[in-house]
């Protein structure tokens, strides 16, 4: 009984203080074994797994610099605002409707007061 009560604890214990997990593209293991595999299948899988390391080291260097970009920009609208850069540029995605891995939307908005596509003049309600 009194091991059961122990075990309780201690996965209270780790379910509540455990860290969450990071969604980041990327990175040497992940490319490391896709590069591994594409050089096993042409007998060159230890260069497939370095060139893979590489490129996916590389990858995550670009999308962690572009993050930190986007929190500069959160920073400058909202001078004050809490957080890591990681937060910081979601939600500056959130707010400028842009993909991770891209500063602009793919559609540029009408600026305000110039007539939209079909020539009628845009109100907001």
């Amino acid at each position: 009984m009194r091991q059961i009560t122990l075990l309780a604890a201690a996965a209270v214990v780790a379910l509540t203080t455990g860290t969450v997990a990071q969604a980041e593209p990327g990175g040497c293991i992940k490319y490391g074994a896709a590069g591994a595999v594409g050089g096993h299948l042409v007998k060159h899988g230890v260069l497939g797994a370095v060139g893979g390391c590489v490129t996916g080291m590389y990858r995550r260097h670009e999308y962690r610099k572009e993050a930190k970009q986007k929190a500069a920009l959160y920073d400058q609208e909202h001078p004050g605002a809490k957080g890591t850069y990681q937060e910081k540029a979601t939600a500056y995605d959130v707010e400028h409707s842009t993909q991770p891995g891209k500063m602009t939307s793919g559609t540029p908005a009408p600026a305000a007061g110039t007539p939209s596509a079909t020539g009628q003049q845009d109100t907001h309600f």
